[in-house]
């Protein structure tokens, strides 16, 4: 049987979080929630020791991009290697997965894009939660990529 954090199907998301140098960094996260109604903030958990959270120390902006399908390829590339140890930005630029939107570079083709602003963070275990502002989005196709999917294909465990 599942364990309960793993029973419910989530949507996959990559968070773009950028340096001082505008240079990105993408990560893979599920521990999203939408937390306010009005205004619309974002909760999102940024695991320990990654470029991630190096980036959003430093830079509060950041896009949360909801995974098409299509991404599934990604998932090991942005999520099982760290920032520290693996340029994204350069990997992505030259696979040609980037576009430029508010700005700041991102994912092509996803199914959604919210431009967001950190308000607020405290850590929680292996883990810090990030409140994030919205300042714009964009959405595309109501198809997205979920953790049932990522399990399916046997990215993640049970």
């Amino acid at each position: 049987m599942h364990k309960p954090w793993n029973i419910p199907n989530l949507p996959v998301y990559s968070l773009a979080t950028y340096s001082n140098e505008r240079k990105v960094n993408m990560n893979i996260c599920t521990y999203v929630s939408a937390i306010s109604m009005q205004p619309k903030f974002y909760a999102i958990a940024i695991y320990e020791n990654t470029q991630t959270l190096e980036n959003i120390l430093v830079n509060p902006i950041a896009v949360l991009q909801l995974l098409h399908p299509t991404h599934i390829s990604l998932v090991k590339k942005l999520g099982k290697i760290s920032g520290l140890d693996f340029d994204k930005h350069k990997f992505l630029q030259e696979k040609g997965y980037l576009t430029c939107w508010e700005g700041l570079c991102v994912l092509k083709n996803t199914s959604a894009r919210v431009l967001i602003k950190k308000e607020t963070s405290l850590q929680t275990g292996d883990h810090y939660l990030h409140v994030f502002r919205t300042l714009k989005y964009q959405s595309y196709t109501a198809e997205y990529l979920d953790t049932q999917t990522l399990r399916d294909k046997r990215i993640i465990r049970a």
